[in-house]
Formats: structure tokens, sequence, C-alpha cells
């Protein structure tokens, strides 16, 4: 089994049998971590004279420094390797001092490749969207072999060096697995006007807009007034993003019983009266499993597309960092908006009205990175983005919120110079620009750029039309 691949990595370009070793963690066990300095010491001072006296530095004393340690069956120490943040805080991470010895009727490279595997699956669970190595030239097919990519030379002093990459593609993979399939399924249906791939869609001959979502049947069954929240939520979102003003909903529900159906409309009413959008209607049916679908409608004049952006605008992205994450969500949900009243959450949800920019898009299961990709490619275009400046609450990994699904997160497009949105409580931030070149690539503190998401259209359905300019 390839481990790094069911974590959601790239396989690795050779598969070997399982070597009999394990890699753990060495944490305090000195005892361990002695012997992987005693490693370190007969490599990097005595073999290859690197160090005068010892290798260690400050990131051996690091807090949140990683050390794995690979175990014969008997139990001695075959190999280590190290991992620790460059910045953890923007998900960037690296690798080094990796040393290894045969032994136990196990190869020396089979020792290597264990202890780069465990490193890459620990830099995942850590929150990684970037994971570095400063390989020596004479290891370069070694780590290529297990599905790293060289990037460029590096000046240190010794061996030559290589700045090679494993490529982390969390984000990617889900962007793909929630919008991949919308070009086959519905492209042929929709039409090829200004609005292909929007959330909500202008009703001709009228200033009103629309929109539906359907929310997921397992929240309806085991979380049914959080799914009727959510109901509303998403309607509402929708609908702010094309900065319309609201009217009111409909909902269509479905459940087992009564006492189900009664749970899901209080928060299906709660929602209503919070982001004022009144129930107009809708449908009920009993004894069936859970669903829940609620069509929103807004009055809007001049509608903001969500593919109206330019190469060259730049990119804000605005969102409510306060709140956490929703329990039984972790890392899935982050509720911003559960206990804010209407006149907290007004403000955010006129922000795009406000701000009227070229394009908006609200931040949707593809995750803040999945939207800007899906807002560019409706664009015809790219992006590149500035990690370090997408607002994030301090609570959550990076690539856990890049990842999910915020209460109040929006993308907008708008003309370099413009001025900055508000929003009440939502952090506004231009973090990168429409670019030329398809795709979202990641702009490095450092200078580096990394491709997180490569297609040019995530969701198949190519860019909208450009027929009428944009606002």
């Amino acid at each position: 089994m390839d481990v790094i691949e069911r974590l959601g990595g790239p396989p690795s370009r050779t598969r070997s049998p399982t070597p009999q070793l394990v890699v753990v963690e060495a944490r305090d066990d000195e005892t361990r971590l002695a012997a992987y300095g005693e490693l370190r010491r007969r490599e990097f001072v005595d073999a290859q004279g690197l160090f005068s006296r010892s290798d260690a530095d400050e990131w051996d004393e690091h807090p949140d420094t990683i050390v794995l340690t690979a175990l014969s069956a008997a139990g001695s120490v075959l190999g280590g390797v190290r991992l620790h943040p460059e910045m953890a805080e923007i998900g960037w991470w690296r690798g080094s001092r990796l040393v290894t010895v045969g032994g136990g009727g196990v190869a020396r490279g089979d020792v290597g490749a264990a202890l780069v595997c465990a490193a890459c699956a620990h830099a995942l669970h850590a929150g990684a969207l970037r994971f570095d190595a400063h390989v020596q030239l004479a290891h370069e097919p070694f780590f290529a072999a297990l599905g790293w990519e060289t990037i460029r030379p590096l000046e240190i002093a010794g061996p030559q060096h290589l700045l090679m990459r494993w490529g982390v593609s969390r984000l990617a993979e889900q962007a793909q697995a929630t919008k991949a399939p919308l070009g086959g399924l519905i492209g042929s249906i929709l039409a090829h006007d200004r609005w292909r791939g929007d959330d909500c869609v202008p009703i001709a001959g009228s200033d009103v807009v629309a929109c539906v979502d359907a929310i997921t049947p397992s929240m309806v069954e085991r979380d049914p007034a959080w799914a009727g929240w959510c109901g509303i939520l998403v309607s509402a979102n929708d609908l702010a993003a094309m900065g319309a003003s609201p009217l009111g909903a409909l909902d269509a529900i479905g459940g087992r019983d009564a006492a189900h159906l009664s749970s899901v409309l209080s928060g299906v009413r709660s929602g209503s009266e919070a982001f004022g959008l009144p129930i107009l209607g809708g449908h009920t049916q009993l004894g069936v499993p859970g669903m829940l679908s609620v069509s929103g409608f807004g009055r809007a004049a001049a509608p903001v597309p969500g593919g109206g952006g330019r190469a060259g605008d730049a990119l804000w992205v605005c969102a409510d960092l306060e709140g956490g994450w929703r329990p039984g969500y972790h890392a899935l949900q982050w509720d911003s908006t559960s206990w804010r009243t209407r006149e907290q959450l007004r403000p955010m949800l006129d922000l795009v009205a406000r701000a009227r920019p070229r394009a908006a898009k609200d931040a949707s299961m593809a995750g803040i990175i999945g939207t800007i990709a899906m807002l560019a490619g409706a664009s015809g275009c790219g992006a590149e983005l500035e990690l370090a400046r997408i607002p994030r609450p301090a609570g959550a990994q990076i690539a856990d919120w890049l990842t999910c699904f915020p209460g109040f997160a929006v993308v907008l497009a708008q003309r370099s110079g413009a001025r900055a949105p508000s929003g009440g409580a939502a952090v506004s931030a231009r973090c990168g620009c429409l670019s030329a070149q398809g795709g979202v690539r990641l702009r490095w503190p450092d200078g580096e750029l990394s491709t997180a998401i490569g297609s040019p259209s995530i969701t198949g359905l190519g860019p909208a039309s450009k027929d009428t300019p944009a606002s």
C-alpha cells in the first residue's frame, strides 16, 4: 500500500516490497534521539566533512520540529529524518538531515524511502501546502523516484545541492472532487452567457435573481437544525455575491417524521430571521430520508457576474474570521454566523453591492482557493496569489481553512487601484491578481511560485461570455 497516495499525495514512481522496519516519531525518546544524532555525526561530520564538530542547528531545538526514526525488527535505529516549519502559519515545511544505515536484513535505500514517505505523511498532517528539501545532487534520482520535483540548484557550501519539492495536491484535489464533474453533467444545459457557472442567475425581463442549494442528506439526518441554518446561509451568500438584496426563499424539506422536520425547520426559521430572507413557501414530505433544498430570491439592478474579471485585476478575499470549527465538522465547516445578529450579518452581505467589483463569488465547497479558481476560469484567466496575504483565523491550520466551507467568505476581482472592499466584521485583503496563464499559482515569501491548481477550468464549463461588458 502506498501510504502517501492514500493520504492524498502523489504516488511514488516505484513500488517495492515492504521492508522489515517501522518508522516512529522520536518525540522525547532520548535513546532514539541520541542514536539518530550519532548517525548524523558519523555521516555529516566524519564521513562527508560538512561540519567541523557537530551538525546540530537551531531546528533541533525548535518546539515544532518533528524527528522520525526508522527501527529494525530488533529495535535498533537504522536512520532518521526531521521536518520543521519554515513558516508553519502558511503551511511551508522542510525536511532535512536524512541519514540511513543498512542492517537487520534491510537495505539502506529501503530505510531512506520509508523515512521520506513517512516525512511526507507527517507534513500533510501538519497542514503543509509546500514541503521542500535541500538535496545533494547525487541523491536527486532517489528523491525523483519517490515523486519529488527538482526546482533549481542551490548555493550551499560543500557538495552541490538542489531545491526539491514534494507535490502537495490537497488544494487541487478538493476543488476537483467537488467541481470537476460539472462540465460533463450540466455543460450542455447551461447557456453560454455571462452568467455561465454562476450560483445565481438573473430572471430575464426583471431585476430578480434566483439561486438554489441542496444540503448534504447526511447533515440533514444527523444535525437537522444546523442543516436548516446552512440552507438559508448558503442562499443568502449566493445572493450577496451577486450584489443582490434579499427578497425571500422557498424550501423543500423531507424527513422520517414530524419531530425530525421540526428540528430542520427550527434552523430554517432562525436562519431566515438572521439573514433577512423570509420563507415565502415550499414543500414538505414525511416518511422519507432527510433532505433539504432552499431557493433564494433577491433584487439586483446590475448583478455582479462570477466571470467578469480580466487579466491584471486585483483579487481580494473578504472573510469573517471570528468563530470556530462547528462541532462535528472540524476542518470542514467554520461557523462564524450562528451566533451573529441580523445587524452584524447585513454589512457583510452588502459588501459586494457596495464594492461593485468586476467579478465576485462566495466561497463554496471547493474552498477559498477552489473558488478563486472558478472565478478565474469563468473569467478566462488564471490567478496568482500571495499566500501570506490571505486572511485566515488564528485557530485554524491554513490548509484546513483554504479547503473548508467558511461561514462568510467572498472573492472579488477589481480594477487595480479600486478602493478596498469593506463589510462589517469581514476582514478584506488584496492577495493577488488575475493572470493570462490559466490555473492558480501561489507566491511564497521567498519569491518561489508553486502550482496549487493546474487546470484552467476546474468546472469544465469554460469561460463565461464577455458579450456584455462587466460593470
